[in-house]
């Protein structure tokens, strides 16, 4: 089990993240007292899509290269449609997301982020919901797709779009203080 004031916390991301799911769990996780790094294939800054333009940067605080699970106590995959996209043709990144399923460690996906669920072999089998357009992806990873603001499946946290965040954040914090999570091996191989 694993405080909140004291979990340390990775937002695996690249440029063309949805800005309020990147921003959100960041500023609202930090303000819990969670330690929060920004990971990213990039090395200096990655910045949002954000209503149809480009939007503002956060600052990369780990290269993925530099990033271990074994440093963190969760992690976050926010979406956006270009972000998610991208990070799933990065190997390492698909690796990190693989590692981090194995562990039992909590992992929040929310609107596109699952597709890195999906390619990390982490949804066969669980209960998950995601934004709509790629519901079909999940079911055809093995997922049990469901529509609500937030489903949690053994730590694996994932919610729909922007609306959800409070629920989203909510229910990471709370699978955080349960700390790691018995996961069938095939269900994360």
């Amino acid at each position: 089990m694993t405080e909140i004031t004291k979990a340390r916390i990775a937002i695996l991301a690249t440029d063309g993240y949805e800005r309020s799911e990147l921003r959100e769990p960041l500023e609202k996780l930090r303000a819990r007292g969670a330690t929060v790094e920004v990971v990213s294939p990039k090395s200096d800054e990655i910045r949002s899509w954000d209503g149809g333009d480009w939007g503002d940067s956060v600052p990369v605080d780990r290269p993925l290269a530099q990033a271990r699970v074994e440093d963190y106590d969760a992690l976050v995959l926010p979406g956006g449609q270009i972000n998610p996209d991208k990070l799933r043709l990065e190997d390492a990144a698909v690796a990190f997301v693989r590692e981090f399923a194995k562990s039992g460690k909590p992992v929040g996906a929310i609107c596109h982020g699952p597709w890195l669920l999906v390619e990390a072999d982490a949804v066969r089998g669980r209960d998950v919901t995601s934004y709509h357009s790629i519901r079909t992806d999940l079911v055809n990873a093995g997922a049990n797709w469901r529509d609500a603001e937030v489903v949690t499946d053994e730590g694996i946290v994932t919610s729909r779009n922007p609306n959800d965040l409070p629920a989203f954040i909510a229910k990471l914090v709370e699978e955080i203080g349960e700390g790691r999570h018995e996961r069938a091996l095939e269900a994360a191989h």
